[in-house]
């Protein structure tokens, strides 16, 4: 079953901290986020210290205070347990509980996220206070629902101390039972690795080069994840044996947690927190870089999770740590972009980060809604105006869900793999990001499929093209369902790099690709890594387009019939090779490249494709973003102006501007970063 939010109009709200502020502040604040139009306020991830100042001690007042005067404005409260902060006490008395680098350096109390999974008392301590919290709150009207920890595995995602090298051992020998199976499955008789012990077996430690056993480390990402997903179940199935009235969620999406998994097992939805300025100010030298727009991407990962969920951070401010000058202030207009960019992408709920900057602690520069001088001020001004859209068409748009015919397809075991391996790790972030450039730019609709063992050919019919860029670990069954999909109609794209290793990470004894030989009808008959030595290889279209080969070339060799070779290499040893082919499988196509995409390969191959992009209805920039929501057969088009200049858009029918409700038709003028929702 699909865990989705469930709401029945677009609501908005906003994080705050009681803890924070004095008690005369807290009914003025609730009031003007009443007048904001806001319904939920997110509370008590970090007050742990608060609900228990001593071990054993439980204070709920002045939570019981705010959450009261909260109720009585007429707002929801969305209530975190603290367990991402352990208290001092807590530290001080229990060390074990806290994380370990692979080094064996302790990470100490004095920031946050400085616990591990795994530590028995750090779990004992847990399940109390969230099971004091929950008998406490149960039955309050205005809980709706729980958030659990905060942004499970944010900061580090990786721990190393004696809790974890034991439970990592017990999960070892849960999974492969025999020390056989483990030498097997870890390759270990290279380099004389091999375990003749339990006792030998450790999470990943220093090596000589900085390079582990590869085998060795994809089962350490798998544990780890297995380790969180622990964790949050002992949590939930506290909140689910007290109280079915509130929902479960937690927020984020971080590194080596199977967010799909974890939202499955245990959530009622997935909720991430959307801080699109991370990309205005990243280094991105490539081609068109998509900045604030490359949220977007994240946003459908998200979606591929829940495809309604919440947005319990939305960036509101300029953001900042005292040891990280960080982001600058969202220009007139971004905020409330940023907020619909959340909403196009099927965000039902969206709580602003944070209703006033704090004014002590590591983020007094991570700024919100209301400066420190809690007075007026534009980002307040903006938040306004976005409560007053969305009363008008919230209701329309919940509950529809994005529509696109293709997908880029994701999986946990080949982005851990790809972590360490650098023969197609770095391809595939290349090739996702252009790929999601390419259809951000030609203006076609994507999707994020989540491909794992159990994905069956019905999963992917509902996409009529999916992208595959540089998926190593391939199993037999896997190629089985991607063979059905395409002999049923389907379109396949892959990259170099692709099908050659199993679930271990080990390498097949098979020609490349695999078990997806039959499906691309080609072999890999040579390939090179690119050196920046030499010329940069060209490949050369059957249309005389011609394109740079960066990075890696695979020359093909064909094996079947109803092959096209659409491209050869143009220059270096690999002359006159194929490089690019077209395979036809009964209804459906594949398409192998023996290179990684780049923006203009990407572009040419969504042409090649003939997927939607909406030109019969509109004629687009570049800058603007498509988005479509559809319900009941009814599609709620958004356009995202990400520039700072005024974009012409051409309506080639009568459209409605549900923000505004006027029709509009033919030239129409989008303001810097300004929003259009159309029907």
């Amino acid at each position: 079953m699909v865990k989705k939010l469930q709401e029945d109009k677009i609501k908005l709200g906003v994080c705050y901290y009681p803890e924070h502020w004095p008690e005369s502040l807290w009914e003025d604040d609730f009031k003007r986020m009443k007048e904001l139009g806001f319904t939920y306020v997110r509370v008590g991830e970090f007050a742990w210290s608060v609900f228990e100042p001593e071990e054993g001690a439980f204070s709920f007042e002045l939570f019981d205070r705010a959450v009261n005067l909260a109720d009585k404005i007429g707002l929801k409260i969305i209530m975190g347990t603290p367990t991402a902060t352990p208290p001092a006490w807590l530290t001080k008395k229990y060390p074990d509980v806290l994380n370990v680098t692979q080094e064996g350096i302790t990470i100490h109390h004095g920031e946050r996220r400085h616990y591990n999974y795994n530590s028995e008392n750090y779990r004992k301590l847990s399940s109390i206070i969230v099971r004091e919290m929950v008998k406490h709150y149960k039955e309050h009207p205005a809980i709706v629902g729980w958030q659990i920890d905060n942004e499970l595995n944010c900061e580090r995602d990786v721990f190393y101390s004696e809790s974890d090298h034991f439970a990592f051992r017990e999960w070892v020998k849960k999974k492969y039972h025999t020390l056989e199976q483990v030498n097997e499955a870890w390759g270990t008789v290279f380099w004389n690795q091999t375990y003749s012990d339990w006792d030998q077996i450790y999470l990943t430690r220093t090596t000589n080069q900085g390079s582990p056993n590869p085998h060795h480390a994809l089962d350490e990402k798998r544990f780890i994840s297995d380790s969180v997903i622990s964790y949050a179940r002992l949590q939930v199935d506290i909140i689910r044996e007290h109280t079915t009235k509130q929902w479960v969620s937690t927020n984020g999406l971080f590194g080596h947690l199977n967010s799909h998994q974890l939202t499955n097992e245990l959530l009622d939805f997935f909720a991430y927190d959307s801080y699109p300025n991370f990309g205005s100010v990243a280094d991105d030298k490539s081609e068109k870089p998509l900045r604030d727009r490359k949220w977007s991407w994240n946003l459908s990962v998200v979606r591929s999770i829940s495809p309604n969920f919440a947005i319990f951070e939305q960036q509101s401010g300029p953001g900042g740590w005292v040891t990280r000058i960080g982001q600058p202030s969202p220009k007139p207009g971004q905020l409330r972009l940023w907020t619909y960019q959340s909403i196009a992408h099927g965000s039902d709920m969206v709580l602003y980060f944070r209703w006033r900057t704090a004014t002590k602690g590591t983020e007094i520069y991570w700024h919100g809604i209301n400066d420190y001088h809690n007075q007026p001020n534009r980002r307040v001004q903006e938040v306004d105006i976005v409560g007053k859209e969305i009363e008008k068409i919230g209701e329309q748009i919940a509950g529809s869900e994005f529509f696109a015919e293709a997908a880029i397809v994701i999986n946990y075991d080949n982005d851990w793999d790809g972590e360490l391996d650098e023969w197609y790790g770095p391809y595939a972030s290349k090739s996702k990001n252009d790929w999601f450039k390419a259809f951000q730019y030609s203006h076609v609709p994507v999707d994020v499929f989540h491909l794992t063992g159990d994905t069956t050919v019905e999963d992917l019919r509902k996409y009529k093209v999916l992208i595959l860029p540089h998926m190593a670990i391939v199993e037999k069954e896997t190629a089985n369902v991607l063979t059905d999909y395409v002999k049923q109609g389907g379109k396949v794209v892959f990259g170099c790099r692709t099908g050659y290793k199993n679930k271990t990470g080990q390498t097949y004894t098979l020609p490349f690709p695999g078990y997806l030989a039959d499906l691309t009808g080609i072999t890999v008959e040579d390939f090179t890594r690119a050196q920046p030595f030499d010329d940069i290889t060209q490949i050369h279209m059957k249309n005389g387009k011609a394109f740079a080969a960066h990075d890696f070339n695979e020359s093909l060799q064909l094996n079947g019939d109803h092959l096209e070779v659409m491209a050869t290499y143009a220059n270096s040893y690999l002359e006159g090779k194929p490089a690019l082919v077209k395979c036809t499988v009964e209804e459906g196509i594949s398409y192998y490249f023996g290179g990684v995409f780049d923006l203009e390969i990407a572009s040419m191959m969504i042409d090649e494709l003939a997927l939607n992009n909406y030109n019969h209805l509109l004629a687009l920039p570049e800058n603007v973003e498509l988005s479509i929501r559809r319900k009941d057969g009814e599609n709620y088009i958004f356009l995202l102006n990400y520039s700072d200049k005024e974009q012409e858009i051409i309506l080639k029918q009568n459209m409605q501007n549900l923000l505004t409700g006027e029709v509009i038709y033919e030239k129409v003028l989008m303001k810097p970063f300004d929003v259009l929702v159309l029907k």
